[in-house]
C-alpha cells in the first residue's frame, strides 16, 4: 500500500492502473489498495482521486479558496481554465459533450460564427486537439477534448461529465438558449472573411 501511495505522490501526472500493477503485481487488487489508502487519508486536507485515467493526490475542494489565495489557482490542473472567457467555456463545453465536432457544427449549434481565435486559444491551453476528419464535404477537422481537459476539471473519463439534462433541470444550462443564439458575444472574430481554409493549418499558424 505504501509503495502505491509513494508512487502516486511522486508522480507529476495521474498514475495508471497498469503502472501500479507493475509495482505490486497483477494478483493484487488495485481498487482495494486505493480504498485502504483513501481510508487512511480520511480527515487529511488531501485525497487520492481518480482523474484523467489514473490516480493523483489532490487537495480537497474545501481548501480551494486558500490555495487560490496563495497561488492564484486551485490545485489539480494547470489553472488555465481561469483564463478562459465565458464564450470559450461554452465552446469547450459543447466540444466535450458532442465530440468529435467541427467548427462549422459548433457555429450551427450556437447560431453564430465560432472564430478560429476561440479554437486556437482552447488548443493553446491544451484542452482540445484535432480529432478525425469529418465525413462531410470538404472533410474538415473535428475537435475533441484532451487528457489535460480531464485533469483540469477533475474528471476521470468523459463519462463523469454532468448529465446534460441534469444541467438543464438545475437551471445551469439551456440548450434552447444555446440553439437560439442567446449566448455571450465574443464567439465571432472580425478576421473571418467567409472563406473556409483547412482549419488545422490556420490554428497552427495562430499558435506559432
Amino acid at each position: 500500500m505504501h509503495r502505491v501511495e509513494a508512487t502516486i505522490f511522486a508522480a507529476s501526472e495521474p498514475v495508471t492502473r497498469e503502472t501500479l500493477a507493475r509495482i505490486v503485481g497483477k494478483s493484487c487488487s488495485i481498487d482495494l489498495l486505493i480504498d485502504d489508502i483513501r481510508e487512511e487519508l480520511r480527515g487529511r486536507p488531501y485525497d487520492l482521486v481518480a482523474v484523467a485515467g489514473g490516480w493523483k493526490h489532490l487537495t480537497r475542494p474545501v481548501y480551494a479558496d486558500a490555495i487560490r489565495s496563495a497561488f492564484g489557482t486551485a490545485a489539480g490542473g494547470n489553472g488555465r481554465a481561469g483564463d478562459l472567457t465565458q464564450s470559450e467555456v461554452l465552446v469547450l463545453m459543447c466540444i466535450a459533450y458532442f465530440q468529435p465536432i467541427t467548427r462549422g457544427e459548433l457555429s450551427s449549434f450556437f447560431g453564430k460564427e465560432v472564430s478560429r481565435d476561440v479554437i486556437g486559444h482552447l488548443r493553446g491551453a491544451g484542452f482540445i486537439a484535432s480529432g478525425p476528419r469529418s465525413p462531410t464535404p470538404g472533410a474538415p477537422y473535428t475537435y475533441v477534448t484532451t487528457k489535460e481537459f480531464l485533469l483540469e476539471f477533475g474528471l476521470d473519463t468523459l463519462r463523469d461529465l454532468p448529465d446534460f439534462e441534469a444541467l438543464e433541470d438545475a437551471g445551469l444550462l439551456s440548450k434552447e438558449k444555446l440553439l437560439s443564439g442567446d449566448i455571450p458575444v465574443g464567439l465571432a472574430s472580425g478576421e473571418d472573411n467567409g472563406e473556409e481554409q483547412p482549419e488545422d493549418d490556420i490554428v497552427e499558424d495562430k499558435l506559432s
